[in-house]
């Protein structure tokens, strides 16, 4: 048996329509693509210790099924449910099973846009929540869930 402890590692949960980021409504969403961002994280999640696991699904069973299957095996998770955020109370109960710190991201300010995007089910549930601020959000988050599970010493992102 090693003496090492095991990395840490986080979840980022990616939900509809986030496939098509770059192409979709660029000037809400940006020009960045999911496997830039994914990419990104990855290469963040090396440089500060952790193992950074990507996942997206336009499905939300399959989403529910990603975080029951992270249960015990995560000590953080990334998600933005996008359209999810305003309907799916399966997902949040999903997230609220989970025992890790969770950040809610939103490439968009949502408080900003129409009414009804302006309820998320799941704020409650997250430790914390980063809206409008771009592809920067999910970099955010990732280094304050670093910061929180206390893998790696204080870096910039």
């Amino acid at each position: 048996m090693s003496d090492t402890p095991r990395q840490a590692t986080i979840l980022t949960i990616h939900g509809p329509n986030l496939n098509l980021l770059g192409q979709r409504e660029p000037e809400i969403y940006g020009r960045t693509g999911l496997a830039e961002i994914d990419a990104k994280l990855r290469n963040l999640g090396h440089r500060w210790a952790v193992e950074v696991l990507t996942f997206q699904s336009n499905h939300e069973g399959a989403i529910v099924d990603r975080i029951q299957e992270a249960a015990d095996q995560v000590d953080g998770i990334i998600i933005n449910p996008a359209a999810y955020t305003h309907t799916s109370i399966a997902i949040r109960d999903a997230l609220l099973a989970l025992k890790v710190p969770i950040i809610e991201v939103h490439l968009s300010n949502i408080h900003r846009r129409e009414p009804f995007r302006h309820k998320s089910l799941l704020a409650d549930v997250a430790t914390g929540q980063i809206v409008g601020l771009g592809v920067n959000g999910y970099y955010l988050a990732l280094r304050a869930l670093v910061d929180i599970i206390g893998t790696a010493p204080s870096t910039t992102v």
